[in-house]
């Protein structure tokens, strides 16, 4: 990669962010970049990049942000879900080919901001994060106490 435009959307760009604390500047290093030094504040994952690498790490990053350069690449939801069932309790930004019918997902893998390349409309984002109200299997919002699970809830 040439320049730091080459990494993307800066914070400018973010368009949905569910978080209370200041704003991270975007990925400047790449996965190998991040693993050679350890001043890095914020890193972004390629397909292909092996999430786990980033572990024994993961609390020198404010952001880890996870590109998706297509919509039918669906290798960053696995990323991201290893990432929060793993403790990074940071921002995690999900970048690029970001469509409406993803975002609940994304949600539930544990992204709390969204940059995607193509701005989204505001109402239909709002009712695609408040399509499920409440779900079956745990995820990363169920582990973060943020949804409850129907089994959890019948035995309340």
């Amino acid at each position: 990669m040439g320049n730091s435009s080459d990494l993307g959307p800066s914070p400018d760009i973010v368009q949905f962010r569910f978080r209370d604390d200041d704003m991270a500047d975007h990925g400047a290093v790449t996965v190998d970049a991040a693993l050679e030094q350890d001043n890095a504040r914020a890193v972004r994952i390629e397909p292909g990049d092996d999430a786990r690498a980033l572990l024994p790490h993961l609390e020198r990053f404010d952001l880890v942000e996870i590109n998706f350069p297509s919509f039918a690449d669906g290798r960053g939801y696995s990323a991201a879900r290893l990432l929060r069932e793993a403790g990074y309790t940071g921002e995690l930004r999900a970048v690029g080919d970001v469509l409406i019918d993803q975002l609940g997902h994304m949600r539930r893998c544990g992204f709390d901001s969204f940059a995607p390349d193509t701005p989204l409309d505001e109402d239909d984002a709002a009712r695609a994060f408040a399509t499920f109200d409440h779900v079956y299997q745990h995820a990363a919002d169920t582990l973060a106490g943020r949804r409850r699970t129907i089994p959890g809830l019948r035995h309340e």
